[in-house]
């Protein structure tokens, strides 16, 4: 039995990787998909100063309030981030790496470098799809039940997330046991980005031929990545 965390990117909360975790409990593992300060079903939380490395220290915070050791640690877009920087805090407590079709980006860098696509709503303290851009642009291809089901759970997120530079100050000097996986029907953020990660990394490369949210449309897949065997 392993223990997983899976975290969220963008617009979503934990919610989104239901079918992949039921998956894993029915396995035997030990899952959580929590939804991030300021997103999902604690989008009411969003205040001025969450961004990537307050992200990344809830999550390294889960890991001593649960005790867990051992663990696999998946992120998939911007959460890729999250998890880098909760592995920075935490690093005597991680066994694993999954980046799913994931931002890697480099201390200093910030994600609208890799990422240029303007949202439709735009506050103070967060961005994102309208509905309607998230049935016609980003969930375009999908299950139209499917994505229904999460353009109905979307959520702003918070904008430091992506304007801000990272701040991984060791975690690209460290040795890591990790995984890229790159969805070879996503625009961002591309094979050259994911590749240039799994070089750094020497991680082990995957491939699904999805779009960018393979939790929704290829979740077997997914999760034998997650938890091969």
């Amino acid at each position: 039995m392993a223990n997983i965390v899976l975290v969220h990117g963008a617009y979503q909360g934990g919610w989104i990787w239901k079918p992949v975790a039921q998956r894993l409990r029915a396995a035997g593992h030990l899952v959580y998909a929590p939804s991030l300060d300021g997103c999902g079903e604690r989008a009411a939380q969003l205040r001025a100063d969450v961004d990537t490395e307050s992200h990344g220290a809830e999550i390294a915070e889960l890991l001593r309030y649960e005790d867990l050791s051992d663990v696999v640690l998946a992120g998939t877009s911007s959460g890729g981030m999250a998890i880098a920087a909760a592995a920075e805090r935490a690093r005597e407590r991680i066994a694993r790496l999954v980046f799913v079709d994931a931002l890697a980006l480099f201390d200093g860098e910030k994600i609208r470098d890799v990422v240029k696509q303007p949202a439709s709503i735009n506050t103070e303290h967060a961005l994102g799809p309208s509905r309607e851009d998230a049935l016609g642009r980003m969930f375009a291809g999908m299950d139209p039940e499917l994505a229904r089901w999460a353009a109905d759970r979307m959520t702003l997120h918070p904008r430091k997330v992506f304007d801000q530079p990272v701040k991984l100050p060791t975690f690209w000097s460290q040795k890591w046991n990790a995984s890229m996986i790159w969805c070879t029907r996503a625009a961002n953020p591309g094979e050259a980005h994911i590749r240039r990660g799994a070089d750094r990394l020497g991680a082990s490369w995957h491939v699904l031929d999805t779009g960018h949210y393979p939790m929704l449309s290829a979740p077997e897949e997914l999760a034998n990545i997650i938890a091969p065997g």
